[in-house]
């Protein structure tokens, strides 16, 4: 194939019945998400304190077109869901199928369980989620890259949850949109990002776990298609309110090394958001350098913050316009906006007119160079 041995920057697993249950600490065994069979006969993650069961369906349904994928969230169980979604050996031949040579991967439930209002619990489930996500990424060395999340109940707990990812083998860490105190441009989270530098951990914030009522179960309770369709497009705004967060605030100006992922938001709307953060800056200042930075907005987006995207034919003909080295392809597996199995016919008809360098980069090399995957570079087409 054309495009095959990509290597996808954002994709996720399914969480399997006893992801949780059996490495959460024994105090909150009883109270971890788990998986029911609801009324209508599917199955459904019941997660302490979320008020919306969420259907197994919606974190499947890859490959499928959209009248199956309804059907499939209205009914299925988990046995109906891809199987690559939890067991390694499954993932091996779906990253066959697609062309694909490795994964960055992201969870889904926990999508949910990082923005819930408890920090107690949600510490308690991240751990256990993260013990889980070690075994599956070890079942398939060298293809699977997993994320450690973290809480942030504290700085220090924070930075703690870094360096015990960096030992399970983690790549980088994916963080809520909204932490437990203050916000993520305070004076006080200086140390972790420090933290991250140090341990070259990219900080990755992926959407529908961000602020406000974007999240996952606002969304599932509005049934009508086209509330469904608003909750998609606003989905974007999560990861936008924590990049202007972080700029704005001079995260990026007292901390140059630290890198910062937004993930699955798309990357076309950039070179027009970099125009705004900087026509913003100009209005409030005579030369656009506002309080707490050196350089425009825009500068620190190029070189601080990088975006995924999967199905955005607007991102590669937009690269011109911002950095293409700060653009990640993925394909999403198993979601249902997943571009599985067709990755390689629609990379074909999307960068087929690239320069050699510059697919290879978006492709393969940005996101092995970022995480510093032991992947090698690419060699002629990817």
């Amino acid at each position: 194939m054309f495009f095959e041995g990509a290597i996808s920057a954002d994709s996720h697993v399914l969480e399997p019945p006893a992801c949780f249950s059996e490495h959460i600490d024994p105090g909150f065994r009883d109270r971890a998400p788990r998986i029911e069979l609801d009324g209508l006969g599917r199955h459904v993650y019941v997660i302490e304190g979320v008020s919306t069961p969420i259907p197994v369906g919606t974190a499947d349904g890859a490959g499928m077109p959209p009248s199956m994928r309804t059907y499939h969230i209205l009914k299925a169980t988990f046995d109906q869901c891809k199987r690559g979604g939890w067991d390694p050996e499954h993932r091996l031949a779906d990253q066959e199928r697609d062309g694909i040579a490795a994964e960055i991967i992201y969870p889904s439930v926990g999508l949910i369980v990082v923005s819930h209002a408890d920090i107690d619990y949600k510490d308690a489930c991240i751990h256990a989620y993260n013990r889980w996500l070690e075994g599956f990424c070890a079942g398939l060395p060298g293809r699977l890259f997993g994320l450690g999340l973290t809480s942030v109940r504290s700085v220090d707990a924070a930075i703690d949850d870094f360096r015990r990812a960096r030992a399970q083998g983690f790549v980088g860490m994916m963080l809520p949109g909204v932490p437990h105190f203050e916000d993520y441009d305070h004076p006080d989270y200086d140390a972790l990002w420090e933290c991250a530098v140090d341990l070259r951990m990219p900080v990755c914030f992926h959407i529908l776990s961000g602020r406000g009522s974007r999240t996952v179960p606002a969304v599932l309770k509005k049934q009508v298609r086209s509330q469904r369709m608003i909750g998609f497009m606003q989905a974007i705004g999560d990861v936008q309110d924590v990049i202007a967060t972080m700029l704005l605030g001079g995260v990026f100006e007292r901390h140059p090394g630290l890198k910062m992922v937004s993930a699955e938001a798309d990357a076309g709307w950039m070179p027009h958001w970099a125009y705004r953060l900087d026509h913003a800056a100009c209005n409030e200042t005579d030369d656009g350098i506002v309080d707490g930075l050196s350089k425009l907005p825009s500068e620190y987006l190029r070189s601080n913050v990088f975006t995924t995207f999967q199905d955005d034919w607007v991102a590669f003909a937009t690269r011109d316009l911002m950095s293409y080295r700060q653009l990640l392809w993925g394909n999403d597996f198993p979601h249902p906006d997943s571009t599985w199995p067709r990755s390689q016919q629609l990379l074909a008809e999307h960068a087929a007119g690239l320069p050699e360098a510059e697919r290879s980069a978006i492709l393969r090399d940005n996101v092995r160079e970022l995480f510093q995957l032991p992947v090698p570079a690419a060699s002629g087409d990817v």
